[in-house]
């Protein structure tokens, strides 16, 4: 994967966390969180059809993520385009178009079998009668469990780097790179999240709420907001924990795969938080400098051998 570098700040760069962090940078991740649960939870008791939970909850909140960075940024020079954004834009559209092709695909195949399973093993049948919080821990542990592993092979699998070296290429984090994913990459860990709890019977409602926690966390975790999470540091995987994950040392970026917990990390005892030093401004593909920069020539890229050495 990456070239091993150093992984501390030049002594002549100052990040802008450094400083004494504000109630802001505590509340802000636990309010935008927990306050867009209550808001769908209370749209769902309001009978509100599911699929309008995440479209209703998730335009406003990245309106506030554009908001943040600019008056509490992390990084002030990561507000400025590196010459990515239009192309954060394109993957915006690529990776949501694919998360419907995929996530349409799972429900035609795994239903039907779903029900069969529920027939012939009726154990592994979607615990419906739990109370909602319940179902959505438990949706969130089984799809963690799956991404973590397809995460992780990705990192360590020199095949499936070709495709995720897409989303590690970014010059630096921001709310809009959360979807900078190759096509094969996301429907990778589509099926692995998503697949599970289609396959158990996870209901609609869940299902919506999972996805909403998911995306709300998604862009959290790579915003360019000074976010500080304290002891949740060891429940979410998010921002502080994923910066370390995009550092160009390779000790420091195989680590914390979790996509929204981080608690398979901590079992499987790859969770990554040192306490003397922050993590580096300077992200990106150490060992790969003629990536390309433009969107078709990126999607194009892990079919291009020469373009690539071994992670």
């Amino acid at each position: 994967m990456n070239a091993p570098t150093s992984g501390q700040l030049p002594a002549t760069e100052t990040a802008d966390s450094e400083a004494r962090p504000s109630a802001l940078s505590y509340l802000v991740f636990p309010v935008v969180m927990f306050g867009g649960i209550g808001i769908a939870a209370a749209m769902l008791s309001a009978g509100v059809a599911p699929k309008y939970i995440n479209p209703s909850i998730v335009g406003p909140v990245f309106v506030l993520m554009t908001i943040l960075e600019r008056v509490h940024p992390y990084r002030r020079e990561w507000n400025r385009s590196h010459g990515d954004f239009w192309v954060d834009v394109g993957y915006f559209f690529v990776t949501s178009f694919t998360v419907l092709c995929t996530t349409t695909a799972l429900n035609l195949l795994l239903i039907p079998l779903g029900g069969r399973l529920s027939h012939h093993a009726p154990f592994l049948v979607w615990p419906r009668e739990w109370p909602l919080a319940a179902q959505v821990l438990l949706a969130l542990l089984v799809a963690e469990f799956g991404h973590y592993w397809v995460h992780r092979l990705e990192h360590e699998t020199p095949l499936l780097w070709r495709f995720h070296a897409v989303h590690h290429s970014a010059p630096r984090l921001y709310w809009l790179n959360a979807a900078r994913f190759h096509p094969f990459d996301m429907m990778m860990s589509g099926v692995a999240g998503f697949g599970p709890l289609i396959l158990l019977g996870c209901p609609e409602h869940v299902l919506a709420m999972f996805t909403l926690i998911g995306t709300i966390h998604n862009v959290f975790q790579h915003a360019n907001i000074d976010v500080r999470l304290g002891p949740l540091n060891y429940v979410f995987s998010m921002a502080e924990l994923h910066r370390w994950h995009h550092s160009r040392t390779v000790t420091e970026a195989n680590a914390n795969y979790g996509g929204h917990l981080i608690w398979w990390d901590m079992l499987f005892r790859t969770r990554f938080l040192p306490k003397d030093r922050r993590p580096p401004g300077n992200i990106g593909l150490s060992d790969l400098p003629s990536f390309p920069t433009t969107l078709v020539k990126q999607l194009v890229a892990p079919f291009r051998i020469e373009t690539y050495r071994e992670p």
